[in-house]
């Protein structure tokens, strides 16, 4: 009998454990169509989950659903924002609430969210990126369901958030509110009409409003007793302490939730008076270990909120902050802050959010002798603020690092003298009416130091003054220096008030005075992975080519600059003078004029630095450059003109170019575009040091290129996409001239064109001794042109010529006029002699006539080389006769020792030197 009971015990169990295994199988698909249909149908959102899974075993005797990558996406007007989503969400609940129908409610027991984010918009119109409950119609729900069967029982005992992130952010009140690494966990038994519900939270907070922050990430602690009473919707705050920062506060108090409004009454204070409190409330980060400190005097913020909260109501309120006659000293650091006095109130008496105030009836310390007061009264703080506060004191600035843990990098001195007064309101300044403000006094600063890691040198301003007037800021003195620069500024600023408060930009008027400006003192070279950042390649440049410069969006202003030395990269521009514009992140140069390489520059244009990349458009007016030191110094001219280094005198150019700046503000070479109008008054050129002038050398025997005649030559060369192209110009040498044509390459690729017309007379000996036999005047013109095809690189370059063609064409040219001459000639004896014949022999016989005649052939022979009755052998040797092949032979041979000559061939030690140019 026993073994028969064990036996059905051991088979119900083994029933219990196949159902509790084989269940999830057959309940898993009917659990994650019942969430997403009771979701999905009562809310205007899509609710979505990657995967629902259903164990039993882990949370026996209740069931546990898991929801992965859970989203709900808004509909219109807020079309595909997230209102919520979270990596994990498990629900446990009863088993016999995964057999109800998908029509009945489900109460659950514990509820986890990890990784959770809540993303809360309120946009300009007040539409509520939250409000996703569809409306009931006749007290049914959509898809007509009775509203008291819809949806979940909440009967949770405990609940946990982890990880989460809540983003809160009005448009139309410009409030912003964000919870990092919030962590939330509470119990209780919340099926009761009346429970209690133990709660801990801890979490980063950063709250913005009007576009200040007052919380950047603080950390705040709460831990609270919350008494829930569901019937009255009341929640009363039992047994509590949060932690702000470092400042405890204490609290009592309830929220009760009504249909129409929410009623507040919550009081809270410090728990204790000690000083150390006030330094609980600077960040961590500035107020370092305050268990430490010795603090005298006393520290309470105290205050109250109460009254109700709907669409156009805040609860009422009144924070007091006090301090009498506190001191606080820092174990590790000199120096004391002493005589501490704060009275401070913020209050709100209608409920209204613009009738928020804060009144500053005193506010004052004491470091040393050097002492410090405010006092100030801001009304409308959520409305048109109105200000009216005074400022007096003086401090020694560096007496602030000795008695404060200020930041290691803020390295403050100098002596800070003060009396300002102000009185504002934030409509007019938004409206730029600054003539309705009143701000007056006096700010002097002498001997400050200011040191930062974003400038590469420390600002030492030896004296500075500034005096307020109601509608504008005088610069009446800035006097100071930074490596190698020193400057002299002074000036007006006419909305200080909007650039502080309203973020407008800074808009002025500024003189600059600087005996050295060094750009290189305000740029900081990046330290990353590959820079190069040691001495050797700092001293062979002040600006460092891996820093990358922007124009301050902020400023709005015209600067007058006069400097005698601004140093830029290896350049030294000398009594520099002009107009600076700086807008809209573009600064406009208008005027400028330096003494530059012994000459006079003129520049005009502007760069901006809006885009990802700096973008530059100048005209520059050069005159008198000293050629060589120009191109030595500027790689821009050294690749629109290469050759033109080896050119010694002085240069004119008005340059008009455009394109891309690198990082380090130098010109982007390869997206360059303009052109170039260039005068040159050349004294020297240094032939032997250019490839190029060379190779044309060793190809134009008859040329000596360093005594090229360039003095007043005129030349425009247009640059684009990388192309230096030319436009034709004239080169004189003696007596003919060098026609110059062609492109090159950033690159220095070679592709010119330069046509000479080569005067006869400077081919040669055999040329001018045929031109001597045919002794005619208008062979002194005779030119032959020669053109030389340059191409190659700059360092290496190819010079082809067609010489060769032109000696043969003039050589055949000559032979020509020497023949026809010659024919010309005898014609004219032949004319004569006949002539006398015909005259003396009018009347003569037939056979007179004959013989007359026979005497003629022999006068046209004679003239012409030869008998008229001699043999065809006989005729050939003859001058006007002359074989064409015998012909072509003689001219030809001509012609090669006419190039002999023109390309210095050596001849035969006995004959005489070739009379040449050279």
């Amino acid at each position: 009998m026993k073994k028969k009971i064990v036996k059905i015990v051991g088979g119900i169990i083994l029933v219990v454990v196949l159902l509790l295994i084989a269940t999830p199988f057959f309940l898993k698909g009917k659990i994650a169509d019942i969430i997403k249909n009771k979701v999905n149908n009562s809310i205007n959102a899509s609710f979505d989950f990657a995967d629902a899974d259903l164990t039993l075993f882990s949370s026996f005797p209740y069931a546990k659903v898991t929801l992965t990558d859970l989203t709900i996406i808004n509909k219109a007007p807020f079309l595909g924002d997230t209102l919520f989503a979270a990596k994990e969400v498990a629900l446990n609940m009863s088993i016999k609430e995964l057999l109800k129908d998908a029509s009945e409610p489900i109460a659950l027991k514990s509820l986890k969210v990890d990784g959770g984010l809540l993303n809360i918009k309120v946009d300009k119109e007040e539409n509520a990126n939250y409000d996703i409950a569809l409306e009931q119609e006749s007290g049914q729900v959509a898809g007509n369901e009775d509203a008291s069967q819809a949806g979940f029982t909440l009967s949770l005992e405990s609940y946990e958030i982890l990880d989460a992130l809540i983003k809160y952010g009005d448009a139309s009140t410009g409030i912003y509110l964000t919870i990092e690494e919030m962590n939330h966990k509470g119990k209780g038994d919340l099926s009761l009409d009346t429970s209690e519900l133990d709660t801990e939270t801890s979490a980063l907070v950063s709250f913005e409003m009007d576009s200040t922050k007052y919380l950047n990430r603080n950390p705040v602690q709460l831990k609270a007793l919350i008494g829930v009473d569901l019937n009255e919707s009341k929640y009363t705050f039992l047994k509590n302490e949060a932690l702000v920062n470092q400042l405890a506060l204490v609290f009592d108090g309830f929220v009760k939730l009504n249909e129409d409004n929410q009623e507040v009454d919550i009081r809270f204070k410090t728990p204790s008076s000690d000083f150390k409190n006030f330094l609980a409330v600077i960040p961590e980060t500035y107020s370092k270990n305050i268990e430490n400190v010795t603090t005298t005097g006393n520290f309470t913020v105290s205050g109250e909120f109460n009254g109700v909260v709907d669409d156009t109501h805040i609860p009422k309120f009144k924070i007091d902050i006090k301090s009498d006659n506190a001191s606080f000293k820092y174990p590790d650091l000199p120096k004391a802050v002493r005589n501490v006095f704060i009275d401070t109130e913020i209050t709100n008496t209608t409920g209204i959010t613009e009738d928020t105030f804060v009144d500053i009836r005193r506010l004052s310390f004491m470091i040393d002798e050097d002492k410090f007061n405010m006092v100030a009264k801001i009304r409308d703080l959520m409305g048109n603020t109105k200000v009216d506060a005074q400022v007096d004191g003086r401090m020694n600035l560096a007496n602030i690092s000795k008695a404060y843990p200020v930041p290691s990098d803020l390295d403050l001195k100098g002596i800070l003298n003060a009396d300002i007064s102000t009185a504002f309101d934030m409509a007019s300044i938004e409206r730029k009416k600054y003539e309705n403000t009143k701000t007056k006094g006096t700010l002097q600063l002498k001997d400050f130091e200011y040191k930062s890691a974003e400038i590469p040198n420390p600002v030492l301003l030896s004296s500075t003054a500034v005096t307020f007037n109601p509608t504008t800021v005088n610069l009446t003195e800035l006097k100071g220096k930074t490596g190698n620069t020193d400057f002299d500024v002074t000036g007006t600023i006419d909305n200080l008030l909007g650039f502080m408060f309203n973020n407008e930009k800074v808009e002025g008027r500024f003189n600059l005075k600087s005996n050295t400006f060094d750009i290189g003192d305000f740029m900081v070279a990046e330290t990353g992975e590959g820079k190069q950042n040691d001495e050797k390649s700092a001293s062979t440049s002040s600006v460092p080519s891996a820093e990358k410069i922007k124009i301050p969006s902020f400023l709005d202003c015209t600067i007058n600059a006069n400097a005698n030395t601004v140093i830029y990269d290896n350049l030294r521009l000398k009594e520099v003078k002009g107009t600076l514009g700086i807008k809209d992140e573009k600064a406009t140069l208008s005027n400028m004029t330096s003494t530059l390489f012994d000459g006079k520059l003129a520049l005009n244009g502007e760069v901006s630095t809006k885009g990802d990349t700096p973008t530059f458009a100048m005209n520059l007016g050069m005159n008198s450059f000293k050629i060589e030191e120009t191109f030595k110094a500027l790689e821009l001219f050294r690749t629109l003109a290469p050759i033109a280094k080896v050119l010694h005198g002085t240069l004119n150019s008005d340059v008009i170019i455009s394109g891309n700046l690198k990082d380090d503000f130098t010109p982007n070479l390869s997206t360059i575009s303009g052109n170039i109008l260039a005068e040159l008054l050349t004294e020297k050129i240094d032939a032997k040091n250019a490839p190029l002038l060379s190779a044309l050398n060793s190809k134009l025997n008859f040329l000596d290129l360093e005594k090229l005649d360039l003095k007043g030559l005129k030349t425009i060369l247009n640059f684009e996409d990388g192309i230096v192209k030319v436009k034709p110009f004239t080169i004189n040498y003696k007596d003919f001239a060098i026609d110059v044509a062609g492109s090159h390459s950033f690159d220095e690729t070679l592709n010119y064109t330069a046509t000479i017309q080569v005067p006869a007379k400077y081919l040669g000996t055999e040329i001018n001794q045929l031109m001597a036999r045919i002794s005619e005047s208008s062979l002194e013109a005779l030119t032959i042109p020669v053109t030389a095809n340059i191409g190659g690189a700059y360092t290496n370059p190819t010079v082809t010529t067609d010489l060769t063609s032109g000696i043969k064409n003039i050589t055949a040219q000559l032979v020509e006029i020497e023949k026809q001459k010659l024919i010309n000639k005898g014609k004219d004896k032949a004319k004569d002699v006949i002539g006398d014949i015909l005259a003396k022999n009018q009347k003569t016989t037939d056979s007179t006539k004959k013989e007359n005649a026979d005497k003629v052939k022999d006068v046209l022979g004679g003239l012409l080389g030869g008998s008229a009755n001699k043999t065809d052998s006989t005729k050939k040797d003859s001058v006007g006769s002359v074989n064409k092949e015998s012909q072509k032979d003689a001219q030809k041979e001509a012609a090669k020792k006419i190039l002999g000559g023109i390309f210095g061939k050596k001849k035969e030690a006995e004959e005489p030197k070739k009379d040449s140019i050279n």
